[in-house]
């Protein structure tokens, strides 16, 4: 696939590496450095701050009732998140590119949805009918440039930093020479390439999924409102320890998400022969799999009856547990926080 070889830096990446020693390590660095409970725990502090700002934003554009465009502010939010969580820092729209991160990563998830005939004949992809390449070819030099700067800024302050974030854990890693492959920064501009993408877009188009449900139902939006007076109160905000105690936001989560997947397609290819359902399978087989399918099917329940729009095996998200943390609390506080409604020009269909 053309995709992953020119945003991926050749596959090297995560989601698209094939299954092995270098996939296990990287996998294995990135829940223990990056993904951790005791790493999430500890940047909970930091979370919470910026969902305040915000909330507090949101409360400056509610009294002039001006209409807000939700999208883009927790797409920023979740920006901010992963930078921080990521990088040790924020950076803006324009320190990316004119065009900002959400337009960027809009840009890059319409180019992995649209059929690329290049991916099929062999020599479809050299003439690049539907100009795919050109495309994804100008967005990776836009990413690798930031990636670079990120990464120089890092190597430039490393004897200084008392506490080390993820992109210094990742350049010890490479200057040691203690990894079993080849590891450069081309292996970590991949990782932190994925860890940006697979932020940004998936945790707020599932937030803004979720609102929208809730405002079809309104009186499910009720029913969650008074969960949260009854548990948290009208005199603070929602802190993520509440969370364990919001059951009904904890469904309305799972049911967005369920009507709603992050990633209702999924691409596989078979690691040796095999036969499922009858079907005999060669190795390099590439497999497409309806997720979506599977979450409308009412005989489906998922394994022991929790998430499955994550994936499961072990090639499942490994963000799982952070992703759901963030959903929960951000869409628990624009809930608890104001009373929405649709733009006078905006009809929603029930």
């Amino acid at each position: 696939m053309m995709l992953p070889q020119i945003l991926s830096y050749g596959q090297k990446n995560l989601v698209f590496a094939k299954y092995g020693v270098y996939w296990c390590n990287m996998r294995k660095w990135c829940k223990v450095h990056l993904l951790s409970n005791q790493k999430i725990h500890s940047l909970q502090s930091m979370r919470k701050q910026q969902v305040e700002l915000l909330i507090e934003s949101l409360k400056n554009e509610a009294r002039d009732r001006v209409v807000v465009d939700l999208s883009a502010k927790v797409t920023s939010l979740n920006a901010n998140l992963t930078c921080l969580m990521v990088f040790g820092k924020k950076y803006m729209d324009e320190d990316l590119d004119k065009r900002g991160f959400k337009d960027l990563v809009q840009d890059i998830l319409h180019l992995a949805r649209m059929p690329n005939l290049g991916d099929f004949p062999p020599f479809l992809g050299a003439i690049d009918l539907q100009g795919i390449t050109r495309k994804l070819k100008d967005l990776s030099k836009v990413f690798d440039e930031f990636l670079e700067k990120i990464i120089d800024e890092h190597v430039h302050a490393h004897e200084q930093k008392q506490n080390k974030d993820f992109v210094d854990t990742m350049m010890d890693i490479m200057q040691s020479g203690d990894a079993k492959f080849q590891f450069d920064r081309h292996h970590i501009k991949a990782i932190l390439f994925d860890m940006l993408i697979a932020a940004v877009d998936t945790t707020a188009s599932s937030t803004e999924w979720i609102l929208t449900e809730l405002l079809r139902h309104p009186h499910v939006t009720k029913k969650l409102q008074k969960e949260l007076q009854e548990v948290v109160g009208l005199d603070r905000m929602v802190e993520e320890s509440d969370l364990e105690n919001l059951k009904y936001l904890d469904m309305v989560v799972k049911e967005g998400l369920r009507l709603h997947p992050v990633a209702p397609i999924l691409h596989h290819e078979s690691m040796e022969d095999c036969v499922v359902d009858g079907f005999h399978l060669q190795r390099g087989s590439r497999m497409i799999v309806n997720c979506y399918a599977i979450y409308m099917d009412p005989n489906f329940r998922g394994r022991d009856f929790q998430l499955v729009p994550f994936g499961s095996g072990r090639r499942s998200c490994p963000r799982m547990q952070l992703a759901v943390t963030v959903v929960r609390l951000v869409v628990a506080q624009l809930v608890h926080c104001f009373e929405w409604e649709l733009p006078s020009c905006i009809s929603l269909v029930i």
